[in-house]
């Protein structure tokens, strides 16, 4: 099977610009890049697809750019945004950005002739207002703008003339690799359609020359809510913001409905198998979780740490709940108490279990709350620092166990 009948097959394919991209990625002739704003210092699991797609595209001899958004960054993209993103400092977009690449190679070979990361801030930020004005200015209709999809929900609170730039800026970023790296594709998530079309216009329209976009499918669960958070939490790839055991668990508890939507489009597994397995029910698709969980968790973590998870949570699923060595840690300090003890609604939001009291009141109401295998009775339970000393296990609905200790 050729690499864009996989794509396909696996679920990955929204929208393409032009049929060429067919022959042009199936034999190795792209030169393609993937924007990455540093909003952040660490990728998340809502990275996943590009991540994975990146590394499928060089596989099949395509040479990858991973473009880190420094310039784009400082203004922010508005796609599936109601408000302004934070503005950061050109220092913590450089930090988050060394971040980005070091989590990067564990799915992209980096290096002479393989994959490049550049900084759009080399290029955007030595622009001369004017000058771009005058450069690419009336390619650009208003009209058409103010259509685009990733404009609509911003528009309904009021959309900044800053943000509003973002599209001239991506479209520029692909012009600009275009002509100085031979870029001839560009791929993200089907939410950036627009921008992505602003850019192969602009080349076409500036240079006279055709140029390529791939969407993918945005990694959505069965209610169609974007995936890769927990708690209202985002699910990083830093083991220092999410575990490996609390990665792997996140994948390990997707819903029976997501699980081999997950495997198809994130997993390297061959599809032959995944067909096989897609007749999997009840008992077994636990077992397609802990593939998945395993798979990804190996991927991000290696197989070490994924092993490691593994094993963990076989043991709690289990109901060895006194198998705690791997479980995810919360360490409080006295600061963290109030008069001796804290309350079972702050302590759940301390270690991550909810995001506000108000969802750890409901979840304790409802019963869905044990401390060391008793049901917590009532939301106004607390905690001494004694028994906190000896460190007490916070189990959540079936699945989700987390230690506190003191």
């Amino acid at each position: 099977m050729k690499l864009y009948d996989e794509l396909k097959a696996r679920g990955l394919v929204a929208q393409i610009t032009d049929e060429e991209i067919i022959d042009v990625i199936n034999e190795g002739k792209a030169t393609f890049y993937i924007g990455f704003d540093c909003t952040a210092d660490s990728l998340t699991a809502g990275h996943f697809m590009a991540l994975t797609l990146m590394k499928r595209l060089q596989m099949a001899g395509n040479k990858p750019i991973a473009l880190i958004g420094g310039g784009t960054t400082m203004i922010g993209d508005p796609s599936g945004r109601t408000d302004m993103r934070k503005m950061l400092t050109k220092e913590d977009i450089d930090h988050n950005a060394a971040c980005f690449k070091k989590q990067m190679e564990r799915f992209i070979d980096f290096g002479e002739g393989k994959a490049m990361m550049l900084n759009n801030a080399d290029w955007l930020l030595k622009l001369n207002y004017i000058e771009l004005l005058r450069e690419v200015g009336a390619c650009f209709s208003v009209n058409n703008m103010l259509r685009a999809e990733c404009y609509k929900q911003r528009m309904e609170k009021g959309l900044s003339f800053l943000e509003f730039n973002y599209m001239i800026m991506q479209s520029y970023d692909f012009y600009y690799m275009f002509q100085h790296y031979g870029c001839n594709m560009q791929f993200g998530g089907d939410d950036q359609w627009s921008n992505m079309l602003g850019g192969t216009e602009l080349i076409r329209r500036k240079l006279g020359k055709d140029a390529y976009a791939m969407t993918i499918t945005l990694l959505t669960d069965s209610q169609g809510k974007k995936m890769g958070k927990t708690a209202g939490n985002a699910v990083w790839l830093d083991a220092n913001k999410t575990s490996p055991f609390d990665f792997y668990q996140y994948w390990r508890n997707v819903d029976d409905a997501d699980v081999m939507k997950c495997i198809r489009m994130l997993t390297f597994l061959p599809l032959e198998q995944i067909d096989e397995m897609n007749t999997w029910k009840d008992q077994k698709l636990n077992e397609a979780k802990e593939i998945l969980a395993y798979e990804l968790t190996s991927m991000v973590h290696g197989k070490e740490e994924a092993e490691k998870a593994q094993d963990a949570a076989r043991a709690l699923f289990s109901g060895n709940a006194a198998d705690t060595e791997h479980m995810p840690t919360t360490t409080l300090t006295e600061a963290d108490l109030t008069d001796g003890s804290i309350g079972i609604l702050t302590l759940m939001v301390k270690a991550g279990l909810a995001s506000s009291n108000g969802e750890a009141r409901r979840l304790v109401t409802q019963g869905g709350v044990l401390v060391n295998g008793e049901k917590v009775a009532a939301p106004t339970a607390s905690f001494s620092a004694d028994q906190l000393a000896e460190g007490i296990v916070i189990k959540k609905g079936k699945k989700v166990y987390h230690k506190v200790t003191l």
